[in-house]
C-alpha cells in the first residue's frame, strides 16, 4: 500500500512540475475581439514576461482581478516590461458580450476568446477561473494560480519581479 501511495505522490509531483515548465501551445486557434481567428502563437512579448489570465464575463473574481491590475498595469509595464493577455472562456452564447464588456472596462490588455476552451484544456484550466499563469521570456510557464482575493495582484507582480532577478 505504501508503494502505491508513493507512486501516486510521485506522479502528482511530476505532473505539477511538468505543468510548471510546459510551454504555451502555439497552434491553438483563438478569436480576437473582432471575431478573427488567430493562433495562440500571437501570445508573445519579445522575450519579456507575460501574465496569461483566463477569465469570463460572468466571473466576479476574474473581473475584480483584472480591474485591480488595470489600476497598476502601466507601472508594472514600465518596471518589468510584463504584458497581460486575458483569454475569455465565455462560450458561444455569451461571447458576444466580451467585446462590449472589455470596452466598458477600458482594459488596456490584449484580449482573446477561447470559446471552445481549446487553449484552456491544453493548459488544464477548468471552469475554476480566474486561472492565471506567468510565462517567462522563453515561453515557459513558470507559475500559476487559481482564484483571486483582493490584493492578490501584489503576489502576481512579486512573482514577475522574482523571475527577472
Amino acid at each position: 500500500m505504501k508503494k502505491i501511495i508513493i507512486a501516486l505522490l510521485a506522479l502528482t509531483l511530476a505532473g505539477a512540475l511538468y505543468a510548471q515548465n510546459a510551454n504555451v501551445p502555439q497552434n491553438v486557434i483563438l478569436k480576437d475581439l473582432d471575431g478573427q481567428s488567430v493562433p495562440s502563437s500571437v501570445i508573445q512579448n519579445n522575450g519579456k514576461p507575460i501574465i496569461l489570465s483566463f477569465w469570463a464575463t460572468w466571473c466576479k473574481p476574474c473581473n475584480r482581478e483584472l480591474d485591480a491590475i488595470k489600476e497598476v498595469y502601466d507601472e508594472w509595464q514600465h518596471e518589468t516590461g510584463v504584458k497581460l493577455v486575458a483569454v475569455s472562456i465565455d462560450d458561444a452564447r455569451s461571447a458576444a458580450r466580451v467585446r462590449p464588456w472589455v470596452n466598458g472596462k477600458d482594459w488596456p490588455f490584449e484580449v482573446f476568446l477561447d470559446q471552445n476552451k481549446d487553449l484552456a484544456h491544453a493548459l488544464n484550466v477548468g471552469a475554476d477561473v480566474p486561472h492565471t499563469f506567468i510565462i517567462n521570456g522563453d515561453g515557459e510557464i513558470v507559475w500559476q494560480h487559481k482564484g483571486y482575493q483582493d490584493g492578490g495582484e501584489e503576489e502576481l507582480i512579486e512573482k514577475v519581479r522574482e523571475l527577472l532577478k
